[in-house]
């Protein structure tokens, strides 16, 4: 089995700890190196090339968001995933904006981070309900002119629609799954076959283009 290499930021050495030896008992992922110093953390990643980063948000130096900025500019196939105890809309903006592929906050259990690293692999992005909605409601909120409301401007089957709609509430690929009693390989393809509509490469663009239409209500 092909492992999935993981790289982990982390300014607090007991929190570090904790997390490298939690992602060392799943057999499928393989961590290849640490940091706990924004700017050391830019080089060695490009250096090593991981698959996906788990970055804090605070760091001595330069903070997560600069961190994802400069990795996304020179190794933007690298994947970013948040993981911070911030639960700011504003901070998960920027933190997306940046080229952040999800955001989970700390307390979470080993198994929800390492169904995010799976979904963010997959292709998917990550938002925790607690704070999709306050994510969906601040982008709203900055946008220059409320959304004017389109009938199904893509041509939406009702349940590509469906499968948006609970994707915008910050459900993962494998929970959409539970909740439509469908296999996690059949939401891939609904997805697929959304952004191959929309027009877009990720969830949070389907979503923003969604919210833009007025046809997805959080």
């Amino acid at each position: 089995m092909e492992r999935t290499r993981v790289y982990v930021v982390e300014d607090q050495p007991q929190l570090l700890k904790n997390l490298v030896k939690v992602l060392g008992t799943f057999p499928e992922l393989e961590v290849v190196g640490t940091s706990q110093d924004g700017e050391e953390a830019v080089t060695d990643i490009v250096n090593v090339r991981p698959q996906i980063v788990l970055l804090d948000l605070e760091l001595p130096g330069i903070n997560g968001i600069q961190v994802t900025q400069r990795v996304k500019r020179r190794a933007p196939e690298v994947e970013i995933l948040i993981l911070t105890s911030f639960e700011d809309e504003q901070k998960v903006y920027e933190a997306i904006q940046a080229g952040a592929s999800g955001y989970l906050v700390k307390r979470v259990g080993p198994e929800k981070i390492r169904s995010g690293i799976k979904d963010v692999m997959e292709g998917g992005t990550v938002l925790e309900p607690i704070i999709a909605k306050k994510f969906w409601n601040y982008f709203q909120s900055i946008q220059a002119k409320p959304p004017e409301k389109k009938e199904n401007p893509w041509d939406l089957s009702p349940m590509e629609f469906e499968v948006l709609r609970y994707v915008a509430k910050g459900l993962s690929n494998a929970e959409v799954g539970q909740v439509m009693t469908m296999e996690r390989r059949t939401v891939r393809t609904h997805l697929s076959h959304i952004y191959r509509k929309m027009g877009v490469n990720s969830h949070v663009e389907a979503v923003v283009l969604a919210l833009r239409a007025g046809i997805v209500d959080l």
